[in-house]
């Protein structure tokens, strides 16, 4: 019987190397496949917007941008009908290897990093990073901002130019940044012209440098083990450059310029940290990202237990307003996602008051939990017997007294389970707070695998950090349940 489960075992564990195997060899061959379905996908992400791509304000059902059109176009070059796959910007390259899509078409830029990833087709596009400061401002440069905090996106050019000045940098996963600076939270902003054209410049406080800082070119991203497809997407590119279709596209989309026709000096980028790989810098890093997790993460729960009982006290104990008054916050907070609410406090607010990010996350996840607290206690005071209250009333103590003395302190007692496992949520939930410009240890552990091209250590690496911040407080948890209980099975806990 042994010997059978073991062959059994054998069997499925070969099948399943099996099985990776040519789910491996699938990403080979892909200009093959491609013609065969008649189809070329490509990835991108929607949510960098405008000129890039973006929803018909009139067709809910239709993408506009002149990447669209250029897909569009390479495709009908290769005989086959393009069909675009969403993907977050973050991950397109690992979503591109893993087989998701067929090229990535998303303002990909020519790095060397990427060059050693990928497979890089010839340019179609050729853009300017620009600075855009506050109107006032004197800066021109880099160097003229050394140790203020200017803005980028992740994964970029500009984030490699900043990372290697002076400056203090901060990544934002939009064009939000824009907003930042007009409302005084930035000194500057660093992105490629498009972006920085139409989000930043036309925007009323800011102003764009004429002069660019660096130049350099979008590409279309081929997995390694593609050479077929990058030479038919290279030729059907230069056969769209020499007929004019690139020129009418990018001019149609208003963005044809002088540097599509000018040299494009060399960049001059930082080496990519992978040479180093995961060392001692990294684990510092890490660790800085870990205090702001756990700093975010014990505010939050002080703001939201105090709050949350005061909502279960009104909603038991309180009048008829008191208690529609505490369902209503609670419903909202419940009801509605804790990012839509940081992006409110944090981005909505900012025109009438602007938050710090470290202010507004904390405010937005103490807000939050307090919801769910108040729900706990209310289930914990309710479930206390009545004769509490009666006994309380006959050796004469008033409600408050009664409240203070006799119901709170059992109903705490009840609450404390769900209390810490509230607070551990909690705690992975403050990954969310990097849309506001936090960067806690979920963030850093995307920052840490671009940089070092691979999500598994820096995954674990985050994972190890979690688990090192519950654990201690699952068994602190664990140890005053014991000595609050009276429990006669202590095993249980």
């Amino acid at each position: 019987m042994t010997s059978s489960r073991g062959r059994r075992l054998g069997v499925a564990i070969a099948a399943m190397l099996a099985v990776g195997a040519c789910a491996k060899d699938e990403h080979g061959g892909t200009w093959e496949q491609v013609q065969a379905r008649g189809e070329l996908t490509w990835g991108s992400d929607i949510e960098g917007g405008a000129p890039y791509i973006f929803g018909d304000p009139d067709d809910a059902d239709r993408e506009l941008g002149f990447e669209v059109d250029l897909a569009e176009a390479l495709a009908k070059r290769l005989g086959v009908e393009a069909r675009r796959v969403q993907s977050g910007w973050s991950n397109l390259v690992p979503s591109l290897e893993r087989g998701d899509f067929d090229i990535i078409l998303n303002g990909l830029e020519d790095t060397p990093i990427r060059r050693e990833r990928l497979r890089l087709s010839r340019p179609y596009y050729v853009y300017g990073e620009t600075l855009s400061v506050r109107e006032g401002s004197q800066a021109r440069t880099l160097e003229d901002l050394a140790g203020q905090q200017v803005g980028t996106l992740n994964q970029t050019v500009a984030y490699d130019l900043l990372r290697a000045s002076d400056v203090e940098l901060k990544i934002y996963e939009s064009n939000e940044m824009y907003a930042e600076l007009a409302n005084g939270r930035l000194a500057a902003v660093l992105l490629d012209h498009p972006i920085a054209d139409r989000y930043g410049c036309t925007m009323a406080g800011i102003y764009c440098v004429p002069e660019d800082l660096a130049r350099g070119t979008y590409v279309v991203g081929i997995r390694r083990e593609d050479p077929e497809l990058q030479v038919a997407v290279d030729d059907a590119l230069a056969a769209m450059s020499a007929d004019g279709e690139l020129e009418r596209i990018l001019t149609r989309w208003k963005l044809w310029d002088h540097r599509q026709t000018e040299p494009v000096p060399a960049l001059e980028l930082p080496a990519p940290s992978s040479a180093h790989g995961f060392g001692g810098a990294q684990l510092e890093l890490f660790a800085r990202a870990a205090l702001v997790t756990i700093q975010v993460s014990v505010l939050s729960y002080l703001l939201a237990v105090p709050l949350g009982l005061l909502l279960a006290v009104g909603r038991v104990y309180g009048g008829s307003v008191a208690s529609a008054a505490a369902r209503v916050y609670i419903e909202v907070f419940r009801g509605t996602p804790v990012l839509l609410q940081l992006y409110v406090l944090y981005y909505g607010l900012a025109p009438y008051y602007a938050f710090s990010p470290m202010t507004a996350a904390v405010l937005g996840l103490g807000l939050n939990y307090a919801a769910y607290e108040a729900e706990v206690y209310r289930g914990a005071l309710l479930a206390l017997p009545r004769g509490q209250t009666e006994a309380a009333k006959a050796l004469g103590l008033g409600p408050w007294q009664t409240l203070r003395h006799v119901l709170l302190p059992q109903a705490f007692r009840l609450a404390l389970p769900p209390m810490t496992n509230d607070f551990v949520s909690l705690l992975k939930d403050s990954s969310l707070i990097s849309v506001i410009a936090v960067i806690e240890l979920t963030k850093q552990m995307t920052i840490s695998s671009s940089d070092l091209q691979g999500y598994l250590i820096p995954g674990l690496a985050c994972a190890a950090f979690y688990l090192a911040l519950s654990l201690p407080l699952s068994e602190l948890a664990r140890r005053l349940e014991r000595r609050l209980t009276r429990d006669q099975r202590p095993a249980a806990l």
